[in-house]
């Protein structure tokens, strides 16, 4: 009668099933399971060092999985949307920009003038 494994040896048998490169790594000898069971384990299972090893139609099934989640969370935010308080918000960020390019016009063309005999004390005159 078999001995039931440990839970965390369950998940890092899920886990390498998910990532079938991994097992071509330790046959090939560049890795032992030890190596990778350490990894697994200090790292966790979505670390960006396990990318080399995903299955690719694995991959794809979780980008389509990404694309979906994300798709309906945005269609969540659009619908908890007021349009009357979005339009408030516009309203105040255009009022703001005006008056910044208010005070930018100010500075760049407002300036007292001075008169063309008057020198600036700092000038520098070819002799």
């Amino acid at each position: 009668m078999a001995k039931p494994l440990h839970p965390s040896v369950e998940q890092f048998k899920q886990f390498v099933k998910k990532h079938p490169k991994l097992i071509q790594e330790v046959r090939s000898g560049k890795k032992t399971w030890k190596q990778v069971y350490e990894d697994w384990y200090l790292f966790g299972e979505d670390d960006d060092i396990w990318e080399p090893y995903r299955d690719v139609n694995n991959k794809e099934k979780e980008e389509e999985k990404g694309t979906g989640k994300w798709l309906d969370k945005l269609a969540a935010m659009l619908g908890q949307l007021d349009a009357a308080e979005v339009q408030k918000h516009l309203t105040n960020v255009q009022q703001a920009i005006a008056a910044i390019q208010g005070i930018l016009s100010e500075f760049q063309g407002a300036g007292p003038q001075r008169p063309n005999n008057e020198t600036h004390p700092f000038s520098f005159r070819k002799d």
